[in-house]
């Protein structure tokens, strides 16, 4: 049986504590011994980023705004995804991942930080967000919108989040949103605030159809740019 390695460790501003750990040749991070995210799972995360090219890969010099930086995995999907004129924002909250990120796990999705297209907002998402005009904006900073890393986060997820994530977008834009499970409560929130929206299941593990499934929330702003 393998053993589990814990690798780094923090504590979040709720005061939980927050571990990176390593379990053979899988790495995953928990908080307050929940599993946040594995790399033994993280093909839903690249589809974030394909969903985002679809809609508006095509723009030239799209601006694309990363949520949550994980294990790097979305990130670097953007990065191979979008064409060299994009303009790539990550925000992450916890110093602590982007520590992961530059040590333990930077192996994993090709050190996307080091991408000259990336720029990196330690902090609140909200902030990046409200500064707006984005293409793309892909949120997977919780285990879903019921699901909190934070408990700041509900604020991403009610009624004014939502209307912020509106003003934010060009018209046109796309916002996706990672949750471990459906929320049919925040789609029609989606919904109502004026967004082509639905939630789309898919596999954990990307091209292996079969396993655990994960929601995608996919909401388009109406217009061209």
């Amino acid at each position: 049986m393998k053993r589990r390695e814990i690798l780094d460790e923090s504590i979040t501003p709720d005061g939980e504590r927050l571990e990176l750990d390593r379990t053979g040749e899988i790495y995953a991070i928990r908080v307050g011994g929940v599993l946040l995210m594995t790399s033994a799972t993280s093909g839903s995360e690249s589809q974030m980023a394909e969903i985002g090219a679809e809609q508006v890969g095509g723009r030239s010099g799209a601006r694309v705004l990363v949520g949550g930086l994980g294990m790097g995995y979305t990130l670097r999907a953007v990065l191979d995804r979008f064409d060299d004129t994009a303009e790539v924002t990550v925000a992450e909250l916890l110093p602590a991942v982007v520590r992961f990120n530059r040590g333990p796990v930077a192996h994993l999705a090709g050190e996307p930080l080091m991408d000259r297209r990336v720029q990196l907002v330690e902090g609140d998402v909200r902030g990046a967000i409200a500064a707006g005009d984005w293409d793309a904006i892909l949120l997977d900073v919780d285990n879903g919108p019921g699901a909190l890393t934070a408990a700041t986060n509900a604020g991403l997820y009610d009624e004014a989040g939502v209307a912020r994530l509106v003003r934010a977008l060009r018209p046109g834009g796309v916002v996706v949103v990672w949750s471990v499970a459906p929320d049919d409560t925040f789609l029609r929130r989606l919904q109502r605030a004026g967004l082509i929206a639905e939630a789309r299941r898919v596999y954990a593990r990307g091209n292996v159809k079969r396993g655990p499934r994960h929601t995608l929330f996919v909401a388009t702003r109406p217009g061209r740019l």
